[in-house]
């Protein structure tokens, strides 16, 4: 845990990418949060699929949510979901309280169903934020189209916002532009601006898988895409939010002096997903300061273990190498990341239409436990 311990103090955010209602009665949570430095956690329609369809934790809730007239599969699923979002957020609360609300956040996610519509995620996560509330929730909105505009409304309205699917530099610019527009017109309004907190969360490993399957396999570009990506994308963040006066976005200077918080890089999809690479490669070669990791329990444990803080962070100069020699070798960046942000949405709406079936599954078998 020691390796943990000083990966944090290097002053990366440790978010567990996973929550389940094991996770929490168990005292599991609480003991991650305890000794291993975790100091956030994430959730989406995958996980909580997962997590409702392998236990059976969930149906007394599901008993009492039918008792009391809600039969609607998607009603069903926030009553059981934001449940473990407001307990994981409470155990999370001190350490919110203690960073001065910099950390200590847990993510929930519109449904990816309105991933193209910016007027209902709109309404979805204002209602999912009202009945959270907590001040150390984050609301995930998906950088598609539609959701830059539902970014910038959201941050006017006071909403913290997680926003997920992010894999091109390109997209990231909208996104802080949505987020300091946001703020802007918060300002503009005479609301306070100090107390809102957003990441940008910025998938890594599904860059490697798409960008090595159009490369030889003895190619020494094999998984070193994503990792150049992301810090291209790292120093893009020093760029736009820099403290030096010389160097900063003037936007970005005027809000901070009015008391804004910079929208922190958030490292998501760092489980490795292919075998031939170290368990730990995106979280040893992504150690940046101000940065978050959020990683499954399998890959933060690995870190624990073996995990390496030594290697060179090499922002600038190995990053464009390394793009620029995957460009020579074929490899179309924009081309990958936005097929990647389609296939995500797909997949995200895939998993969620499981969620709901198997909620459908079990309901069937609460109402008929309830009528005998």
């Amino acid at each position: 845990m020691n390796r943990l311990r000083a990966l944090h103090d290097a002053g990366v955010s440790i978010w567990l990418d996973t929550l389940s209602r094991e996770l929490l009665d168990s005292g599991d949570f609480a003991r991650l949060i305890a000794d291993c430095a975790v100091t956030g956690a994430t959730s989406n329609p995958t996980i909580f699929a997962k997590a409702i369809t392998g236990s059976n934790r969930y149906d007394d809730q599901l008993r009492a949510a039918v008792a009391s007239g809600v039969r609607d599969p998607q009603q069903l699923f926030f009553e059981l979901a934001l449940e473990d979002i407001r307990r994981a957020a409470d155990l999370l609360r001190p350490t919110y309280d203690d960073s001065d609300g910099r950390d200590g956040f847990v993510s929930f996610e519109c449904t990816p169903d309105l991933a193209d519509d910016s007027e209902r995620t709109i309404e979805q996560a204002l209602e999912l934020w009202g009945r959270l509330d907590r001040p150390n929730v984050m609301i995930k909105v998906p950088a598609t189209d539609a959701g830059i505009p539902a970014i910038e409304e959201l941050t006017t309205r006071g909403v913290n916002v997680n926003i997920t699917l992010l894999f091109s530099v390109a997209r990231y610019e909208q996104v802080i532009d949505a987020y300091m527009s946001g703020l802007e017109r918060r300002l503009a309004a005479g609301d306070p601006i100090d107390a809102i907190a957003s990441v940008a969360s910025f998938f890594v490993s599904r860059v490697d898988a798409k960008a090595d399957a159009l490369l030889p396999d003895e190619s020494s570009l094999c998984g070193r895409v994503a990792i150049a990506n992301a810090r291209r994308t790292y120093a893009h963040y020093l760029d736009r939010f820099s403290e030096d006066p010389c160097l900063a976005d003037d936007r970005w200077l005027t809000l901070r002096d009015s008391g804004a918080r910079p929208q922190r890089p958030l490292w998501a999809s760092t489980g490795t997903k292919d075998p031939a690479y170290s368990d730990v490669l995106y979280v040893e070669k992504l150690i940046t300061p101000d940065a978050v990791n959020t990683m499954p329990e399998a890959t933060l444990r690995a870190f624990a273990d073996h995990g390496d803080l030594s290697h060179p962070l090499g922002i600038a100069g190995a990053s464009s190498t390394t793009l620029r020699q995957a460009r020579g070798a074929g490899i179309d960046l924009n081309a990958i990341t936005a097929e990647l942000e389609r296939e995500g949405v797909r997949s995200f709406c895939d998993s969620y239409q499981e969620l709901l079936a198997c909620i459908e599954t079990k309901l069937q078998g609460v109402v008929r436990v309830t009528s005998v």
